[in-house]
């Protein structure tokens, strides 16, 4: 069956709809072609002036038409003043404007404008222009403030990610080498007590001993081979700070990893849990989310995580897409999950991960193993995170 062609005024419409609406387009149009002297130059500029503003609600583009007939019109008028005692066709352009059918029809003699109007006229000429020329102005003005804003927030950004990335080669290398000297001393160890109340001074690694001096915030360090990730880990009193501060405790929108606040390396905490921020150059987490993919899983199933007291190897057993959840949401909060404190909450929280890892890797974890858990921001939903967790194999 063939389609149904609408077409008004020299446009086709493909729908009955666009059709309708052209049609009421078309009585706006007459109506002012009937109201308007498209001879009065007054007239006339008054109505290009309305077009341009959109004040019709055109909805096709017969208004568009429209406009550029009555412009084209009033640049006849500009160039070629009518002479007191001839007739003229209000035919412009090849468009006529005299009635609905378009045809060219013989009008009444135009009016004569005395100097008053041309005046009026002029004045109103000079007055659009210099409002578009201030119009343009200020855009350009705007467009240049934008443009200052996004090249100056650009170098920011461009500038704490090598600044944070030049430290981190630093400490790295400062870590690795084994030619300097290893202090006698650390200033303000850890201090814990074992069950009896015997007070214990863990020694710190000898590869760290000169990192901790400089950071007293530093807690260990985590790599995954032939990734990015491979980076210190800080710890405070509080899961905020390094969120905006770097190592170095400057400003930085990169932050640092950092270790849960009630996470402890020592007792040991059943889940060690670091967050970082989901960085679109790939610093800190940027990349954690490769995880998805169960094949880059497979050629990275291995995290090491050193504290600054001991070295620890984590298999990956679960990867999955959570959330922060409201307070009072009675759902599993992966991020709670610190120490289990029997068997029952241990497996329970095991197999809450279990079921929303997007994939099985085969390993699972026994009451009395040590977890490490990696988490990200991730932007599915609201208040998203990209979480992988893993089982400590061996220090």
């Amino acid at each position: 069956m063939a389609q149904k062609v609408y077409i008004l005024e020299g446009r086709q419409f493909r729908t009955e709809a666009d059709y309708r609406k052209a049609l009421r387009d078309k009585q706006i149009i007459d109506r002012l072609r009937q109201e308007i002297d498209f001879q009065n130059r007054s007239q006339l500029s008054q109505l290009v002036k309305t077009l341009q503003q959109k004040k019709y609600p055109f909805y096709t583009l017969l208004g568009q038409d429209f406009l550029e007939e009555a412009e084209d019109a009033l640049q006849q008028l500009l160039k070629s003043p009518p002479s007191a005692g001839g007739k003229r066709s209000r035919k412009v352009s090849g468009k006529s404007v005299g009635n609905s059918s378009r045809k060219e029809t013989a009008v009444s003699p135009p009016k004569t404008t005395g100097p008053g109007e041309d005046e009026q006229m002029e004045k109103f000429v000079q007055e659009e222009l210099k409002r578009r020329e201030k119009i343009r102005k200020r855009l350009a003005l705007l467009c240049g403030v934008v443009a200052v804003g996004c090249l100056g927030y650009f170098g920011i950004y461009t500038y704490q990610a090598v600044r944070t990335q030049q430290e981190f080669a630093r400490m790295a290398a400062f870590r690795e080498r084994q030619d300097l000297p290893v202090p006698e001393v650390v200033v303000s160890p850890v201090i814990h007590y074992t069950e009896d109340g015997e007070q214990v001074i863990p020694e710190i690694l000898d590869e760290y001993k000169n990192l901790y001096n400089s950071n007293k915030r530093l807690i260990g360090w985590l790599k995954i081979d032939d990734t990015y990730i491979d980076y210190p880990v800080m710890q405070t009193t509080n899961n905020e700070y390094f969120l905006t501060h770097n190592i170095n405790q400057q400003k930085d929108r990169n932050g640092a990893l950092f270790l849960d606040k009630d996470c402890d390396v020592l007792k040991p905490s059943t889940n060690l849990i670091i967050y970082g921020h989901h960085m679109r150059s790939g610093n800190m987490f940027g990349t954690l989310d490769k995880y998805s993919s169960e094949e880059y899983y497979k050629e990275h199933p291995v995290i090491q995580f050193d504290s600054i007291y001991e070295k620890g190897t984590y298999e990956i057993m679960y990867v999955f897409r959570s959330r922060i959840f409201n307070e009072e949401d009675v759902v599993f909060k992966y991020y709670q999950f610190i120490d289990a404190l029997s068997q029952q909450e241990f497996d329970s929280n095991m197999e809450e991960m279990a079921a929303m890892s997007l994939y099985d890797t085969g390993v699972t974890a026994s009451y009395g193993d040590h977890l490490l858990t990696l988490s990200t921001c991730d932007y599915y939903v609201d208040d998203g995170r990209f979480v992988v967790v893993a089982r400590r194999i061996e220090s």
